[in-house]
């Protein structure tokens, strides 16, 4: 089997993408976008077998329960 060659290579220079990351980085992130995250994160890895777990739910849930770090 033959190497492959792009693993071999460092990654080419992507300026747009390293200025986007630069500005994402010094941008903060709201309470209610974090929520937001939360429940799409919540919705989207639910079974498709549980029928009762809605979007409205999954956001009710992330405005209930807390992790709380120390």
């Amino acid at each position: 089997m033959v190497a492959r060659q792009s693993v071999l290579n460092p990654a080419p220079k992507r300026q747009n993408l390293e200025e986007l990351l630069d500005k994402a980085r010094k941008i903060g992130v709201t309470e209610e976008q974090l929520q937001q995250q939360r429940a799409s994160f919540a919705y989207g890895n639910a079974p498709e077998s549980a029928t009762r777990i809605t979007r409205e739910s999954a956001s009710a849930a992330t405005k209930r329960n807390k992790l709380l770090c120390a």
